[in-house]
């Protein structure tokens, strides 16, 4: 005797379709899609002069601010924690990570950059020259609307944000 599979539940109706987007919406899409491409690309290119993979340089990134539990640095990532782990086991064997007990809950370990990782992503960062260079042409006005408009667009307040 087969199993009958579980009748599938209807789908709720949809609501109106949404209008097409406007011009300039469509414009700033598609340059938002072009600083980001070329952000990375620039990103990849300068963490493979470091022996680092882009992932391997976000996470040395991260880690150079503030030590944090392998699930918290996957939440930022958006990736899956066995993909951190990984990560940080690469950038451990390199010297450039460590593993040490949080002091608030020692049953949880914090990954936290050392020394030379802290080093290594501050010479990261120094190299990484396309956003700089043209927000340098902005005025400190147009690059603080411009960072309070692209925390609108992510729905952050703006709390605890790092200042340009």
């Amino acid at each position: 005797m087969t199993a009958t599979p579980a009748p599938t539940p209807p789908t709720p109706p949809a609501g109106p379709p949404a209008p097409p987007p406007d011009a300039l919406t469509v414009e700033v899409v598609e340059l938002i899609g072009t600083v980001v491409a070329r952000y990375h690309e620039e990103y990849e290119e300068a963490a493979g002069k470091h022996s680092l993979t882009g992932a391997q340089a976000r996470v040395l990134a991260l880690l150079a601010r503030d030590p944090m539990p392998m699930r918290k640095i996957a939440q930022k990532l958006k990736c899956e924690p066995s993909n951190v782990t990984g990560i940080v086991d690469r950038l451990e064997a390199r010297s450039l990570v460590e593993r040490r007990p949080d002091p608030d809950d020692r049953r949880v370990k914090l990954a936290a950059a050392t020394a030379d990782g802290r080093a290594t992503a501050d010479r990261l960062r120094e190299s990484l020259h396309f956003a700089r260079e043209p927000l340098a042409g902005l005025s400190t006005r147009e690059r603080t609307t411009l960072r309070d408009l692209l925390r609108r667009m992510l729905g952050e307040d703006g709390a605890g944000a790092r200042e340009l």
